[in-house]
């Protein structure tokens, strides 16, 4: 399968034939191309499998005859391509194997497409260095309740246009809310998309900077806090956010 010369390119190998539709489908609806397979067999058959035409990788690890594990071995022999793992295994010894073989991230089923996609975002913003480049769609400027951000500078303004100092964790940590809004976003995915997993810091970080935060962004214009904490879960960003 060839993909058009725009956007940003993923390869999405997935045996389970619902799900990589669904996926594929929402991928799609973000911002990015994406070419699907059902097997490890059809992409190495693909012209795609020189890697060269692709910025990112989805792989399940359990499908039909080369399995996840030894086709992300296989690329990690040339490529530093960034890879996805999805799994119905869950283990922490799970995680950490395909971490530890060349992963960049690893979701386990059920998948929620937005969460992936907030990873997507997550594992392209590390691979190119900094948070933000070319992540996001072009001009996909982040509006709600007046205020701006910008993912691409890594701006973010008050409805009055002033321009807001915020750490690099924060910033992530907003992105991060802002492009899943009214939605539970658990501390482990904050965790990782404010650069945690990289600093070793523990779940309590994404609290210090949740607060931080509040005391930035201040109360909506209906009073209400732009973050609600839901215990036991995560945070939800309240204001409806556009593009």
């Amino acid at each position: 399968m060839e993909l058009p010369a725009r956007g940003q390119r993923l390869a999405l190998i997935e045996d389970d034939g619902p799900l990589r539709m669904l996926l594929a489908r929402c991928i799609r609806e973000n911002g990015f191309e994406v070419a699907s397979f059902c097997s490890a067999a059809e992409f190495a058959a693909s012209s795609l499998a020189d890697l060269t035409h692709l910025d990112l990788i989805i792989l399940d690890i359990m499908l039909p005859g080369s399995n996840g594990i030894d086709v992300c071995r296989k690329i990690r022999q040339t490529s530093k391509i960034p890879i996805i793992f999805i799994s119905a295994r869950a283990s922490q010894t799970d995680r950490i194997v395909g971490l530890e073989i060349g992963a960049d991230d690893y979701l386990v089923k059920p998948v929620d497409p937005d969460e992936l996609i907030a990873r997507i975002r997550a594992v392209l913003r590390r691979a190119d260095g900094h948070a933000g480049q070319d992540s996001e769609p072009a001009g996909a400027m982040l509006y709600f309740d007046g205020w701006r951000l910008d993912p691409r500078r890594r701006e973010l303004f008050a409805p009055e246009g002033e321009r807001i100092s915020v750490s690099e964790a924060e910033f992530d940590l907003l992105v991060t809310l802002a492009s899943m809004p009214q939605r539970v976003v658990s501390r482990a995915l904050l965790l990782e998309n404010s650069r945690g997993r990289q600093s070793g810091q523990g779940d309590r970080s994404v609290d210090v900077l949740i607060s931080r935060l509040r005391q930035k962004l201040g109360s909506a214009s209906n009073g209400a806090d732009m973050i609600r904490t839901v215990r036991g879960l995560g945070y939800v960003f309240v204001p409806e956010v556009t593009r």
